[in-house]
């Protein structure tokens, strides 16, 4: 099978044509550099992957729109997934919304996630892409375009937006870092090197994941309610005010519970054990 990858040679492209080359597949690139351009891509591949920053995704679909057929199959590597999926299915091709949940960093597939949105594609066709996945050891979760978005804008969105605001107040107050990593434990460690992980990456890659999913502002209300509500019991001084909120959201967690505090040991250990 030949598969062509636009935006190739960035990170997620660059992973992705490793994996599919080492699955024995012919694998062509295009991007601003290359000698191969999206159209001259598109015209000589079975498989189009659209590996590109979110808010150039539709306009690179729209861009190669006219010269795809029903014979080809357009997949998308977008964080964002009901846009690009309707942009996709205004072609002429079959379509397969994907979504790795990892950086190009990763070294392999191995225990990794993507999230599969099979649009418009026969199943038997789909499966063809997705065993090179799995043969590679990834989890395949397939899951509709619009729910996507809702499950990413608490996965990425609430989770990135937490994460900056941590960093925020700790600028705002001067923490003094050094001092900070000198007293901390390692399940702290953990929730800092989440913190120092992100702020170590690309913010345009974050801001498109906060600012253009239109779940995101139902989620930011109620994390500003949330932490309005822990303010209040933690100002009123009441012990039993705070520990009804406290057992309040441990019972939404109790199924999940014992797995977290199983997989946060795994990390503590390994930490202490550096």
């Amino acid at each position: 099978m030949r598969i062509g990858i636009i935006g190739g040679r960035g990170g997620m492209g660059t992973l992705f044509s490793r994996i599919f080359s080492d699955a024995g597949h012919e694998v062509l690139v295009s991007g601003r550099a290359t000698p191969l351009s999206n159209a001259d891509l598109v015209r000589a591949c079975e498989v189009v992957i659209v590996s590109v920053p979110i808010r150039s995704t539709v306009p690179v679909i729209r861009e190669i729109a006219p010269l795809l057929s029903g014979d080809q199959l357009l997949c998308d590597f977008t964080s964002l997934k009901a846009a690009s999926v309707a942009a996709m299915l205004e072609t002429r091709a079959d379509v397969l919304g994907l979504h790795p949940m990892f950086g190009p960093s990763v070294s392999s597939l191995q225990n990794q996630t993507i999230v599969a949105c099979p649009a418009r594609v026969a199943p038997g066709r789909a499966d063809v892409l997705l065993a090179v996945f799995r043969e590679a050891g990834a989890k395949v979760t397939t899951m509709d375009p619009l729910e996507h978005d809702r499950l990413m804008a608490v996965v990425q969105g609430l989770t990135h937006f937490t994460t900056l605001s941590l960093a925020g107040a700790m600028r705002r107050l001067s923490v003094d870092l050094p001092a900070l990593l000198s007293v901390t434990s390692p399940v702290y460690q953990i929730e800092m090197a989440v913190i120092g992980r992100i702020l170590g990456q690309d913010p345009g890659l974050y801001g498109p994941i906060l600012g253009e999913n239109p779940a995101v502002p139902e989620v930011l209300d109620a994390f500003e309610a949330a932490a309005a509500e822990v303010r209040g019991a933690v100002e009123s001084g009441d012990d039993e005010v705070f520990a009804r909120l406290f057992n309040k959201d441990a019972a939404f967690f109790a199924d999940y519970i014992p797995h977290a505090t199983e997989d946060s040991e795994a990390l503590i250990r390994c930490l202490a054990e550096k």
